[in-house]
């Protein structure tokens, strides 16, 4: 049997905790510094900071609040609710691997943007792209756990990978097919479909802040229950708790969060994948210090690749979406190879 922890070992787990959180804080504060300072025009940082306390009516000031502050606002929204989001589906699939894009969801929202908004509706603009894409990833992750609930032992952690596999094979098949028909808005789709930041004004962020509030609090409510569903299905019945009911709620608002990323952002890859592992890594798998940890590690990864994305090839800029998966595909093949030495 494993030794119960000493008072002075939890102690020492909270205080390295709390000096882990507290690092990723300032953490974020330096990227949110760097996306308003750093663009196609360099900005001194006593320059942002004048912007943003005393307003002033320089170009420089006008820069910082009009364009880069919104963009970097979404960014740390988004960048939250895709590292959430991932944490959860891993926790109630207990799936190192799963995230937003590998089960389906994110191609949900994609599917319903090319299908709806720009195919047939004729919608172009960033706003209007917002509603299609989160109904599109709710009815994704809807089908993915009706698909996987049905049949003996319900919605297994198996079940719920190959459910979401085959769920986003069938829509990158929708998506190539309308797109194949309909050359006017292939153009458009591409810049979307690779995940920015560009252009994300005011107007975004306070349409998804409600949603990624009601994720937050969906997610935070089964966080007990993704502890001991990591136990495993008998032992987590046995501390009472309703595993139905914590994949579901948890699954529920893992699909609020990835609606809120991916219509504010588009589908941006590695997110939800690899800030999870790296929450864990520095604060343990208690899901109280995991999730907010994700919380933080996700906008700070997507922040700096948005600036490392308008810094290498200027005056052009590498959308976020490509830069996190620069970053996110050698981290991928790191875990696989991690696993295999495990195994």
């Amino acid at each position: 049997m494993s030794a119960v922890p000493t008072s002075s070992a939890r102690a020492s787990l909270v205080s390295r905790r709390i000096g882990w959180t507290a690092i990723a804080v300032l953490a974020l504060l330096l990227a949110m510094l760097l996306s308003l300072a750093i663009g196609s025009r360099q900005i001194a940082p006593s320059a942002v900071f004048d912007a943003l306390l005393h307003g002033g009516g320089s170009d420089a000031a006008e820069v910082v609040r009009s364009m880069r502050l919104p963009r970097t606002v979404v960014g740390v929204m988004v960048g939250a609710a895709l590292a959430m989001a991932g944490t959860v589906m891993q926790g109630i699939t207990r799936n190192p691997i799963a995230d937003p894009g590998i089960l389906g969801i994110s191609q949900g929202a994609s599917v319903a943007v090319v299908v709806l908004a720009i195919a047939y509706a004729s919608v172009h603009t960033l706003t209007g792209y917002v509603w299609f894409a989160f109904a599109g990833a709710g009815v994704a992750a809807v089908l993915m756990y009706a698909i996987a609930a049905r049949g003996r032992g319900g919605a297994t952690p198996v079940k719920l990978a190959l459910a979401g596999a085959a769920i986003n094979a069938l829509l990158v098949s929708v998506t190539m097919a309308v797109l194949t028909t309909k050359a006017a808005a292939l153009d458009e789709f591409r810049f979307w479909q690779v995940g920015s930041l560009s252009g994300r004004d005011v107007e975004v962020a306070s349409q998804i802040w409600p949603f990624l509030l009601v994720g937050v609090v969906l997610v935070a409510s089964v966080a007990r229950g993704l502890d001991a569903l990591a136990l495993g299905e008998d032992v987590a019945r046995g501390l009472g708790q309703n595993v139905a009911t914590v994949r579901i709620v948890g699954g529920l608002g893992a699909a609020v969060l990835t609606g809120v990323g991916v219509a504010a952002a588009g589908p941006i890859a590695f997110v939800g994948l690899a800030v999870p592992h790296i929450a864990r890594a520095v604060v343990g798998t208690d899901h109280r210090w995991v999730l907010p940890m994700a919380a933080l590690i996700g906008p700070v990864m997507l922040l700096v690749s948005a600036t490392v994305g308008r810094i290498v090839f200027p005056p052009s800029e590498v959308p976020a979406g490509v830069m996190t998966s620069l970053i996110g595909v050698p981290f991928l093949v790191a875990l696989v190879r991690r696993k295999a030495v495990a195994a």
